[in-house]
C-alpha cells in the first residue's frame, strides 16, 4: 500500500551540517516538517550535529540513510562534489531530492541527473532559494505583466568579501572539491537564475573576463567550517596555488535582443553577501539589493521614482505568496528556505507529479550548468560563446 505523505508521515532526512544544512533544517521545522534523520562524513559527526539541533536519529552513512524505508526525500547540503552521485544514488533508491547548487560538477552529470529524475517521477529541487524573497517575486511580477515595458538591459553585481584576504579559506577553492567554478558557480550562478527566473529570458550567448586575485592562498593545515573566522598563527598555514576566479564580468545577450552584463567577485571589502538586479525597460526600471531585501525600487523618467516597501496588502498574489508577516516587518534570508519549502512539500503532500512545479527543479539546475560551462569557457578562449 502507497505511503499517505502529509506532515505527520514524510519522512525527511539531512545531509551535510555545515553552513547551509542547519538552514534546510530550519525552513522544514518553520514549514511544521520534522527531520527524521542526518548524515555526515561520519557517524561520530553525524551523531554530534544531530544532538546540537535536536535530531532523532543520526545515520552511520548516506548508504545508512537511503536504505531506510521511513525516509521519503533527502536534502542534499554536501560539497558540490558530491551532488551528482548522492543525487543520483536517492533517485535509484526512490526518494525525493532537494539538492544544493550547483545540480553536479558538469553540465553532462547534470544532464543524466534531469533524465534519471524523469524516469524514476520522483520530485527534484534545486536550492535556488532566492527565488523566494517576497520583492523578488514582486519585480518578476511586475516584468512578466509588462509594467515595466521591453526589456532593454539586465545588469547587476552578486559581490561578498569573506574570501578577501589570501588567508581566508574553505573547500570551495578546491577545484577537486568544489569544481573548476568558483565564484560564477557559487554566486553568480544564483544571479543567472534569478534573471532567467524573473524575466523568463534565456542567455544566448555569453563573453567572459576572469581574474584571480590571489593565486596562492594560505590553507589552514586543519580543517575549518564556513565563515568561522577563526585567527591562525603563521605555522599553521601552508601555500596554496589557486586555479579559480575571485572575479567575473560577464556580458550575457538574451533573447529578443535583450543585453545583460554581471559582475561576480568575493574579494570586495564590505560586500557580505551583495547580490543586485536592475532591469531597464522601455516604460519604467526596477531595482533589487538582496542586502536591503525588504524594498523593490522603482525607476521613472515623468514621473517620481518609488521604493515600495515590502507589505503583502501593496503586492501582487504571487509576491504575497512568499510574504508571511504584515508590512514593516522584515523578512530575510531563513525567510526563503521556509518559502520554498512550503511550496515543494505542498507540490509533494498533493500528489499530482505531473502538474508543472512552481519551485527551482534539476531542470533548472542543468540550465545553470550549460550556462556556466560555456562562460568558463568563454573566459578561457576570450570569444563570445553560444549557449548550446
Amino acid at each position: 500500500m502507497k505511503k499517505q505523505l502529509t506532515k505527520r508521515t514524510i519522512g525527511v532526512g539531512v545531509v551535510g551540517t555545515g553552513f547551509i544544512g542547519p538552514a534546510h533544517v530550519e525552513g522544514l521545522r518553520r514549514n511544521g516538517i520534522t527531520v527524521l534523520g542526518l548524515a555526515e562524513n561520519s557517524p561520530e559527526l553525524a551523531r554530534t550535529k544531530a544532538a546540537e539541533m535536536g535530531i532523532p536519529h543520526a545515520y552511520e552513512s548516506f548508504e545508512a540513510m537511503l536504505a531506510d524505508p521511513d525516509i521519503d526525500i533527502v536534502h542534499l547540503a554536501t560539497p558540490n562534489l558530491l551532488h551528482h552521485p548522492q543525487a543520483k544514488a536517492a533517485l535509484l533508491a526512490g526518494k525525493h531530492v532537494v539538492c544544493e547548487k550547483p545540480l553536479a560538477m558538469t553540465a553532462a552529470e547534470s544532464a543524466e541527473l534531469v533524465k534519471l529524475a524523469a524516469e524514476t517521477g520522483k520530485v527534484n529541487v534545486v536550492n535556488f532559494n532566492i527565488r523566494m524573497y517576497p520583492m523578488v517575486q514582486q519585480a518578476r511580477s511586475l516584468v512578466q505583466s509588462g509594467e515595466i515595458g521591453d526589456l532593454f538591459i539586465l545588469q547587476g553585481s552578486y559581490l561578498q568579501d569573506w574570501l578577501l584576504f589570501p588567508t581566508d579559506w574553505n573547500w570551495r577553492l578546491e577545484p577537486g572539491q568544489g569544481g573548476s567554478l568558483r565564484a560564477v558557480g557559487d554566486i553568480g550562478s544564483h544571479w543567472l537564475d534569478l534573471m532567467t527566473f524573473v524575466t523568463g529570458l534565456h542567455v544566448e550567448e555569453v563573453f567572459a573576463d576572469f581574474k584571480t586575485f590571489h593565486p596562492i592562498r594560505k590553507k589552514p593545515a586543519k580543517p575549518l567550517e564556513t565563515f568561522t573566522g577563526k585567527l591562525l598563527q603563521p605555522s599553521d598555514y601552508i601555500d596554496q596555488p589557486i586555479y579559480t576566479e575571485d572575479y567575473a564580468t560577464i556580458m550575457l545577450h538574451y533573447e529578443n535582443g535583450v543585453r545583460g552584463v554581471v559582475t561576480v567577485a568575493q574579494v570586495c571589502s564590505g560586500r557580505k553577501n551583495r547580490l543586485f538586479f536592475e532591469i531597464n525597460g522601455s516604460q519604467s526600471s526596477l531595482a533589487w539589493d538582496g542586502e536591503n531585501p525588504n524594498e523593490l525600487w522603482i525607476g521613472h523618467r515623468t514621473s517620481p521614482n518609488q521604493v515600495v516597501i515590502k507589505d503583502p496588502s501593496l503586492l501582487t498574489l504571487e509576491a504575497r505568496e512568499a510574504a508571511s508577516y504584515p508590512g514593516g516587518h522584515a523578512e530575510g534570508f531563513p525567510d526563503t528556505f521556509k518559502q520554498l519549502y512550503k511550496k515543494v512539500y505542498n507540490y509533494i503532500f498533493a500528489g499530482d507529479f505531473d502538474k508543472k512545479p512552481d519551485f527551482p527543479t534539476f531542470a533548472d539546475g542543468h540550465y545553470e550548468m550549460v550556462l556556466c560551462e560555456a562562460i568558463e569557457k568563454s573566459a578561457k578562449e576570450g570569444r563570445w560563446i553560444k549557449i548550446g
